[in-house]
């Protein structure tokens, strides 16, 4: 999928108003995901604004409890009618956890697929290994990986993947659920860039080839900062500089 370097992460978030907010600044991509018991104020916000629908593109997620075999199709059809949408434009397994399984869920996605209720099938929180099984099951190509990805946790493992296989990773909490405030080593490059710890990190995420991501903001004035970070070109010298924090701070666990 072709996907902007910046999207909206919508975790958290319980006003349309926010989503409206977004969409007017600009952003283009709106992640939400049933766990998340947002999607009807997603869908309430893009209802409420002044966009037209395919100019954006939509993403859920199926939560654990809906990825047996059977309960697929039932499963999106819900999330559907939350978003008041009649498809959606990416949907992910949530977490191979849980009622998935590799040799029923994901023939049920090629059949969501297949039937127009979504335009793409990704996948999150997958290791290396289970992509490659899910390539032997899932006749449509894996549109996008979503993963954690910020300048204290990364794999890369599944970078190497997405770029061998040409997809996006989308990362989640770019931002390390705002830990990257407090890094020296982060503090010191916005002093240089003249910019913020956030421009920074989410400039760090997205300078990596076939990587993009969703940082979660609710005012307008990070919404624009945060759009507006992709923007921010770090040097060589500086990315590997962040690449190389000896810290490890995984906010997601299995």
């Amino acid at each position: 999928m072709d996907l902007p370097p910046v999207g909206l992460g919508t975790m958290g978030i319980d006003d349309p108003a926010v989503v409206v907010t977004a969409v007017e600044t600009g952003y283009r991509h709106l992640d939400t995901a049933q766990i998340y018991d947002n999607e009807g104020v997603v869908g309430d916000g893009i209802a409420a604004a002044d966009t037209d629908r395919d100019d954006l593109t939509v993403a859920t997620k199926l939560w654990i409890d809906s990825l047996a075999g059977d309960d697929v199709r039932p499963g999106v059809e819900t999330s559907l009618e939350r978003l008041g949408l009649d498809s959606v434009d990416l949907l992910y397994v949530h977490r191979p956890r849980g009622d998935y399984n590799p040799a029923t869920t994901l023939p049920a996605l090629d059949a969501v697929l297949e039937a127009g209720l979504t335009d793409h099938v990704g996948l999150s929180n997958f290791s290396p290994e289970q992509l490659a099984t899910a390539r032997d099951h899932l006749d449509a190509p894996i549109a996008a990986h979503q993963v954690e990805f910020h300048p204290f946790f990364w794999q890369q493992s599944l970078l190497e993947d997405a770029q061998r296989h040409g997809y996006p990773l989308v990362a989640y909490s770019p931002l390390a659920g705002g830990q990257v405030f407090d890094d020296s080593v982060i503090q010191t490059v916005a002093e240089q860039y003249e910019t913020t710890p956030a421009a920074v990190a989410i400039a760090w995420v997205t300078a990596h080839e076939n990587v993009v991501t969703i940082p979660k903001a609710s005012s307008r004035a990070h919404l624009e900062a945060n759009l507006a970070a992709a923007d921010l070109e770090l040097d060589a010298e500086t990315i590997e500089r962040i690449s190389s924090i000896e810290r490890e701070e995984e906010l997601f666990p299995e």
